[in-house]
C-alpha cells in the first residue's frame, strides 16, 4: 500500500513541477490513459502527446491532494483541487482568454510492478466550462 501511494505521491508530484518525463517515468510502458469525456490513450507516446496538448493549453497546479491505496497496492485513487488557467482556446471548448478555474478532481489507477498501468481522471466538465464560459 505505501509503495502505491509514494509511486502516485511522485506522480503528482511531477505533474505539478510540469516534469512529463518524470510524469512517464512513473508509468507502465502500455499504460492506459483514460482522459476526461475522452478517448483511452495507450502508451508512453500517447500520454507524451496528451501532456504537450494540456501544457500548451492550460496550466494548472493541484492542491489539497489525498492519496489512498488497497492494502494490496493494486489499487490507488486520489482526490485533489485543481487550480489552473485557460491559455489556448482547446478544440470544441470555449475561447480561451486566459480565464482561471478551482475544480475538485479525482484520478484512478491501476499498479503492477511498481508502476502505473492505468490512469483514469474525473472531473466535472460542466463547470469548468461554466467557470471559463463567465470569466473575462
Amino acid at each position: 500500500m505505501q509503495d502505491a501511494i509514494a509511486l502516485i505521491t511522485r506522480y503528482y508530484a511531477a505533474f505539478n513541477a510540469a516534469e512529463t518525463e518524470a510524469m512517464i517515468a512513473c508509468l507502465a510502458p502500455d499504460v492506459a490513459h483514460h482522459v476526461n469525456e475522452g478517448a483511452i490513450r495507450i502508451g508512453h507516446d500517447q500520454f507524451r502527446a496528451f501532456c504537450a496538448h494540456m501544457n500548451r493549453c492550460y496550466r494548472e497546479h493541484l492542491t489539497d491532494i489525498i492519496v489512498m491505496a488497497t492494502e494490496d497496492g493494486a489499487r490507488a485513487a486520489a482526490e485533489f483541487t485543481v487550480n489552473g488557467t485557460y491559455l489556448a482556446t482547446d478544440a470544441g471548448l470555449p475561447e480561451a482568454r486566459g480565464q482561471t478555474y478551482r475544480l475538485p478532481a479525482g484520478g484512478f489507477f491501476s499498479v503492477e510492478s511498481g508502476l502505473i498501468t492505468r490512469v483514469v481522471t474525473y472531473y466535472n466538465l460542466a463547470d469548468w466550462t461554466a467557470q471559463v464560459g463567465a470569466s473575462g
